[in-house]
């Protein structure tokens, strides 16, 4: 697996763990998500803090050794490109069957030890996430390993791209495309939150800081 340095951090890791920027045709800085268009390119920490201050201390020329020019609401938009991303896969897990909604079916997909992980809309009360934080709970006194709880869509936003009603709660199953799933709600939630780490709290009865649980 190549390696890369970040551009603001000096830090070096896999590539997967990073963000590849390029320089368009006409010199506009872009994220290459899918790492797969062409030219010289630089890498950055999946941190929104970290890409502001790439933009603050003009480190993308440097480093992609050009005139460029980037615009002042990248980390806005890469929020939007990260989202979309999640956003995308989440429908193509559904049409694979790995991704399922309703607070029933995510119930039992995490009694059953099927679910990967959970998602609550942002705006989903505060009891339906207490039950599924309850079925998260007896899979962990089963045996079966820790499951995620991840709030980083409102329920209109799952909703618009989903269809189908509104997506309060939702599961992403064992498989490839909701593996897929659950690499991009990580990025989007490291993205938005940096390393922190989530608590036991829901498993415990209470809530869990930040997005995600």
């Amino acid at each position: 697996m190549s390696e890369r340095m970040c551009i603001v951090t000096r830090a070096s890791g896999p590539t997967e763990g990073l963000i590849r920027f390029v320089a368009a045709p006409d010199g506009t800085v872009v994220p290459d998500l899918k790492e797969r268009l062409p030219g010289r390119g630089c890498w950055i920490t999946p941190e929104r803090d970290v890409v502001a201050l790439a933009l603050k201390r003009r480190l993308f020329a440097k480093a992609l050794k050009a005139e460029v020019t980037v615009d002042p609401d990248m980390p806005e938009t890469l929020d939007r490109l990260l989202r979309d991303q999640l956003l995308g896969m989440m429908a193509m897990a559904r049409k694979a069957g790995q991704f399922v909604s309703g607070a029933t079916k995510v119930d039992k997909a995490v009694r059953s030890g099927e679910a990967l992980a959970v998602f609550h809309a942002t705006d989903a009360a505060e009891d339906g996430v207490r039950k599924i934080g309850q079925a998260r709970h007896f899979a962990v006194e089963v045996g079966l390993d820790p499951i995620e709880a991840f709030h980083l869509l409102s329920a209109d936003e799952m909703a618009f791209h989903l269809g189908e009603g509104a997506l309060i709660h939702a599961a992403a199953l064992a498989g490839q495309a909701g593996e897929g799933v659950v690499k991009r709600a990580k990025l989007l939630h490291r993205y938005r939150h940096g390393l922190a780490k989530p608590s036991d709290g829901a498993l415990n009865g209470g809530t869990e800081h930040g997005e995600l649980e």
